[in-house]
């Protein structure tokens, strides 16, 4: 065989093994998408903090951060970074897979699934942020989708100014798709005080197609600057920004923020809302940025 032929049969033995190894090693055998940046909407970065818990997501109150991961809870301090508490699960406990949390009111409220165990089964259990003991739970057994993230929020096209627990569950078209289910199943709902469902959103079509490519959905989202719903998936290093519908029931993405934490949840700071704390999951950070948004009539 001739030399120049050997070399190219070996260089293209080579590439397909690199394909395979990706592939097998569950990462994309292609290169992450450039990120989309909309003019006007920045992201600074201004310090990390080490957390062995940062895996899945991140809640912040007044004082302390909570550093998330499947069966883990680690609570630091916002000033330095220590950390000073934690809660952990049993390997054969009810709590599987912990996805994002949030502090309402003096509790821990963070949200589970079963992922990627089909049918899917969802669960918000509360804990005690100053002792760091479980002390509640509400199931939503088998419900449409698994649940990803929650806030509480007044969405503007809610009448009466009713304050909800807003809700995302999500879609896969992995290994724990349902069914002739995919992402583009997903959906945001509102809830009352009472678990009731109230009102539901789908996700633009565009938006989807952005962060499914591996067939997750949305794996963050709170309310924060502006109002805005801000979302992020589960690879791309970006924050979405949307709005809710005038009419009609498709949320509007109206922005992109490039930001280097690549997917996962992710809160808003309550005692400086322009702070986000989100995590990077490859390195185990959570990391606290300030997010600018361009001023519209005055907002």
């Amino acid at each position: 065989m001739p030399r120049s032929l050997l070399r190219g049969v070996f260089t293209g033995i080579v590439f397909a093994a690199g394909i395979f190894f990706q592939a097998f090693a569950g990462q994309p055998a292609t290169a992450p998408k450039p990120a989309l940046s909309t003019p006007g909407w920045r992201y600074e970065e201004v310090r990390r903090y080490r957390a062995a818990e940062a895996g899945q997501g991140v809640a912040v109150d007044a004082e302390f951060f909570y550093a998330i991961t499947n069966r883990a809870i680690g609570k630091y301090r916002k000033d330095t970074g220590e950390r000073v508490g934690g809660w952990e699960g049993s390997a054969a406990g009810p709590i599987i897979h912990l996805n994002a949390g949030i502090v309402v009111k003096g509790r821990l409220y963070a949200i589970h699934s079963n992922y990627p165990t089909v049918p899917m089964l969802s669960s918000v259990e509360a804990f005690d942020p100053t002792t760091m003991t479980h002390v509640g739970t509400h199931s939503f057994g088998r419900a449409d989708g698994s649940f990803t993230w929650l806030d509480r929020a007044v969405p503007p096209s809610l009448s009466g100014g009713a304050e909800r627990w807003i809700a995302c569950f999500v879609h896969y078209g992995n290994k724990a798709a349902e069914p002739s289910r995919d992402p583009s199943w997903t959906q945001i709902v509102a809830f009352d005080d009472e678990w009731r469902r109230t009102n539901g959103w789908a996700l633009p079509a565009a938006l989807l197609a952005r962060f499914a490519e591996r067939g997750y959905s949305a794996s963050g989202g709170a309310f924060g600057p502006g109002g805005h719903l801000y979302l992020t998936g589960h690879d791309n290093p970006e924050l979405y920004v949307l709005d809710f519908p005038a009419a009609g029931s498709v949320m509007k993405w109206i922005a992109t923020i490039p930001i280097p934490s690549e997917g996962q949840a992710f809160s808003w700071d309550p005692s400086a809302p322009p702070m986000l704390y989100s995590i990077l999951r490859r390195t185990k950070e959570v990391i606290v940025g300030r997010v600018t948004i361009p001023e519209v009539n005055g907002r």
